[in-house]
């Protein structure tokens, strides 16, 4: 069948063109083998509707030991009071979150998309669609980070049921020591959305959400977390229920059994290799963003140190670019980033089609062995390209010849290809 011979040709493209690019997309991670082979077992054929022990399918005798060690470890490796491990994503485990703690026309607290704050707490996302009243935090652009002390005023005067800490772009911890007494004092729920810098927690090299006073974590499990792409809630003991209960029946039917048995092996991953793996995280990013601005990039925060996550933000439109310029550039030097809304967009009149800027994240770059100093000949391919204005053409050879000394998954038991792809059936046999 010509289709299927086709979609098969266009798998095998992708591997061989991601195997020798640079993956620098702030939202993505590449998986052990051990988590691959978990997500090709027969659990993704399954249904289990319900908690362990406690399903209306049958058939879930091993599903359901194997959901409760995922639980155990998350709670474990996170020091959490309760986790729930059944959100097939991080988007579904906010609409969890809204469920379980909010009413229609409700006021709530988040960033805004353009410092940071990701569709899913805004009006244009999910809190659109349940009708919640969004305001966003007042945000301070020099710090890069929520302005405590105008944010202090604005719960007090609008009393938001729900305070949700936690951004798309996310350079520095967020201020919830700062702000808990207040949130605290008008009766809200804190919550915080760590799908990007899960890892960095679990590996202990971020703030610690919960132990700071947060009452629910909710995340991706596939940014610095290096898992199947999944959802999780961590919360405290006095809301399990609740978030139990509007995880299913509230917004789950069944819930991917094969993401959750994988999630179940990148947790074990993640308690061996994380402290280490996150470590390593946070020094490339602050070597690349270094070297980027030595390059003569207008790199963010630098004021700060740059980052204290895997992200890096640039503005574009100090060397004559756009985020979307650059990033259609770097690609066809096979170099893969993301085009970013900055703060200051509204006043230069710019959307999120074509923003000013580029955030990049060096998390799957670290999972391939890479260190500080492949963060300096990352720079230098990315200032050939836009600053120097090097054919793609031949910078594209250039980084597929960086890429053939980084092909294994580094922090995991098997140290497998990275981008190998079994072809386990074809039409031609």
């Amino acid at each position: 069948m010509k289709e299927i011979h086709e979609i098969l040709t266009f798998i095998k493209a992708h591997h061989k063109f991601i195997d020798s690019a640079i993956p620098l997309i702030a939202s993505e991670n590449v998986t052990s083998l051990a988590v691959r082979n978990a997500l090709l077992s027969d659990f993704q054929h399954r249904y289990a509707e319900g908690l362990p022990m406690h399903r209306v399918y049958a058939g879930c005798e091993y599903i359901d030991k194997i959901e409760l060690k995922a639980i155990e470890l998350a709670k474990d490796l996170f020091d959490a009071e309760h986790a729930n491990v059944q959100p097939t994503s991080g988007s579904v485990a906010n609409l969890a979150l809204y469920s379980a703690f909010t009413k229609p026309g409700d006021t709530i607290i988040t960033l805004s998309i353009r410092d940071g704050g990701h569709i899913t707490m805004n009006k244009v996302g999910l809190t659109g669609k349940l009708s919640l009243n969004v305001i966003n935090f007042p945000f301070d652009r020099d710090e890069m980070n929520i302005d405590v002390d105008k944010a202090e005023k604005v719960l007090r005067n609008a009393e938001p049921k729900l305070v949700l800490f936690g951004a798309s772009v996310f350079l520095f911890p967020h201020p919830v020591k700062e702000l808990r007494d207040v949130a605290k004092e008008i009766g809200a729920i804190m919550a915080y959305d760590a799908s990007h810098v899960l890892g960095l927690i679990a590996g202990k090299q971020f703030q610690d959400p919960l132990k700071e006073g947060i009452d629910v974590v909710t995340s991706s499990t596939h940014k610095t977390f290096p898992g199947p792409q999944h959802g999780m809630i961590l919360c405290k003991a006095e809301f399990a229920e609740a978030m139990d209960r509007a995880v299913f029946p509230g917004v789950l039917s069944n819930h991917h059994l094969h993401n959750v048995t994988a999630l179940a092996i990148a947790l074990c991953e993640m308690k061996v290799f994380g402290r280490d793996y996150a470590k390593q995280i946070v020094k490339n990013a602050k070597a690349l963003a270094e070297a980027l601005a030595n390059e003569g990039f207008n790199v963010i925060a630098e004021h700060k140190g740059f980052t204290e996550s895997h992200q890096v933000l640039v503005d574009l439109i100090p060397s004559g670019l756009s985020g979307l310029k650059a990033e259609k550039m770097l690609e066809q030097a096979g170099i893969l980033v993301n085009r970013n809304l900055l703060p200051w967009d509204k006043e230069r009149n710019r959307n999120f089609r074509d923003p000013s800027g580029i955030r990049i994240g060096v998390q799957e770059v670290t999972r391939l062995g890479m260190r500080e100093d492949e963060m300096e000949d990352i720079a230098r391919f990315m200032a050939e390209v836009l600053l120097r204005k090097k054919d793609p053409v031949v910078v594209v050879k250039k980084v597929a010849e960086f890429r053939r000394e980084f092909v294994r998954v580094e922090y995991s038991f098997d140290k497998g290809k990275a981008y190998c792809w079994q072809e386990i059936w074809n039409l031609e046999r």
